[in-house]
């Protein structure tokens, strides 16, 4: 015998979980979601990402991984963006975290400003960093894809729910698969994602373990080219005075959005030990050969995998809010 309808609805209701809920009750996000209440809003965030990336070449690079940081940790609603304070340590201040470029907060905060002039309360700046981050791309080169608005800021932003979170270059490939399945990501997505280092640089202490003293046998990790390891440990020769000292992801093509980086990737010209392993890994390996050979096939698969990592975990109604200022909570 089957339960009566009125007592299934009732479970379901009791069951249901809060974002769940919220997920049900909420719009879906919509690309039209500011055409009436903020017209100018594509323009005035192209205007001020377009000036930005001209006055800071670094600024692509810098939004990407601010992005990446940003949804990783409890979804895309712009909690890496809070600023701590004397009783809450935020998001921002996370160990992983404290090496953010100030280019990417500093875009958002440029557009936040110019869009509370025309339309004050409206522009979420969670949704000002996923379009900044697709615009600069763009610019950089690489593909265009859908961002669909109407995302709300987050009411919490704490350092403790970031560890775990966000994959670290030293991890394993197993780690770095487990935290993108948690998501929801495949290893495909995973690795169209990382692609993301064909712009941008790393900081030679993320990568001094596998550059210097390697083992008893090898300076640097057997991994590198032989005379690229050479020419990493002079460049980082000083990184223990100056933890300033960088590199490019890609050495290649470094101010181009292409698919060079898995060509080097493939040759021993990786950086990081993360991307060494998605050479050396048969899970990954396969996705790797494909996109060094097809940059039609890495821009298609870049742009799935970014449509659907700004579609990850955001908040609506009443399960944020549209910040005032971008680094803190209105209330």
């Amino acid at each position: 015998m089957e339960p009566p309808l009125v007592l299934v609805l009732t479970l379901a209701a009791v069951f249901l979980s809060p974002t769940a809920a919220a997920q049900q009750r909420q719009p879906l996000l919509t690309t039209t979601y500011y055409s009436r209440t903020c017209p100018r809003f594509t323009q005035i965030v192209q205007d001020t990402t377009t000036n930005k990336q001209i006055a800071s070449p670094t600024t692509a690079a810098a939004a990407l991984r601010l992005f990446f940081h940003d949804c990783f940790v409890g979804g895309c609603d712009a909690s890496v963006l809070i600023t701590s304070t004397r009783f809450k340590k935020a998001e921002r201040d996370a160990d992983i975290n404290l090496s953010l470029p100030g280019d990417a907060f500093d875009v958002v905060v440029r557009a936040k400003t110019a869009l509370e002039l025309t339309c004050p309360g409206v522009v979420s700046c969670a949704d000002i960093l996923a379009v900044a981050t697709r615009n600069l791309v763009v610019m950089m080169g690489g593909p265009y894809y859908t961002v669909k608005l109407g995302r709300k800021d987050s009411l919490t932003s704490l350092a403790t729910t970031v560890e775990g979170n966000l994959p670290r270059p030293t991890m394993s490939m197993n780690q770095i698969i487990q935290i993108f399945e948690s998501k929801g990501f495949s290893i495909e997505e995973m690795v169209a994602l990382s692609g993301a280092h064909t712009i941008g640089f790393s900081h030679c202490k993320e990568f001094s373990s596998i550059l210097y003293n390697y083992s008893r046998t090898s300076e640097s990790d057997p991994s590198y080219y032989p005379e690229f390891a050479k020419t990493l440990r002079n460049a980082c020769a000083d990184y223990q005075k100056n933890p300033t000292l960088s590199v490019f992801n890609d050495v290649i093509t470094p101010n181009k959005f292409d698919n060079k980086y898995y060509d080097n990737v493939k040759k021993g010209l990786g950086l990081l030990s993360s991307d060494h392993v998605l050479s050396s890994d048969l899970r990954s390996r396969v996705y790797v050969e494909k996109y060094a050979k097809d940059q039609n096939a890495f821009f298609e698969a870049f742009a799935r995998a970014m449509e659907k990592l700004s579609g990850y975990g955001v908040k609506t109604g009443r399960y944020g809010e549209v910040r005032r200022r971008c680094d803190e909570f209105n209330n």
